[in-house]
């Protein structure tokens, strides 16, 4: 028995000693370390992806209803009190800072609340930032989907009144898609009309 384990041990110790010597020693084992295979990636970030909803006349549409333009989109709720209101606000007054170059990107909001945003909510709430900022809203399923492609954090809060009087957390976030739809960047709660239209302007 003390001899099997004897055995046991000078062999795991042995391919111990051999492991080490290949990394330390690449090049006694006829091993170039340079050319060791690299991870490559693409370098694209995985947010975004394909959608099918309601906008705000009742009209199903797609991301391909907005090919050829750049999309901001901002994902909120018409009960949103603070947050919502405040980048909407930023968006709108960006895209107007822009002037006629403004016609190349369509502003979305796409609802995290189906529940209580249907297309006539929608309709009301986007009237307040212009005549630019189009509403988007589905079914729970719909707007699940979109949410999970372009890796939304959304999450309805308990309440202790009224079941309809529910907040939902979010974290403001306005995302910049390309004319092809791919993501460019995004502009976290906090940015100012003028920075957003600067770095707007860029692209156009």
């Amino acid at each position: 028995m003390r001899i099997s384990f004897l055995i046991t041990l000078l062999v795991a110790a042995g391919v111990f000693v051999s492991t080490a010597a290949l990394f330390l020693f690449p090049q006694a084992f006829g091993l170039n370390p340079t050319s060791a295979p690299l991870i490559k990636t693409s370098g694209k970030a995985l947010i975004g992806g394909p959608f099918s909803l309601i906008d705000d006349k009742g009209q199903r549409v797609s991301e391909k209803t907005y090919a050829g333009k750049f999309m901001l989109i901002y994902f909120g709720y018409t009960f949103c009190s603070d947050i919502c209101p405040s980048q909407l606000q930023v968006m709108s007054a960006a895209l107007d800072a822009l002037g006629d170059k403004a016609k190349r990107i369509q502003p979305l909001l796409i609802s995290i609340d189906p529940e209580r945003d249907d297309v006539a909510a929608m309709a009301d709430y986007v009237a307040n930032y212009g005549d630019r900022l189009v509403g988007l809203t589905g079914t729970a399923e719909e707007i699940e989907a979109v949410t999970t492609v372009y890796r939304v954090y959304h999450e309805k809060e308990k309440t202790s009144g009224p079941t309809e009087n529910y907040r939902v957390a979010h974290a403001g976030i306005i995302y910049l898609m390309d004319e092809k739809g791919s993501f460019i960047r995004h502009f976290a709660f906090g940015v100012k009309p003028d920075e957003l239209a600067a770095e707007l302007e860029k692209l156009l």
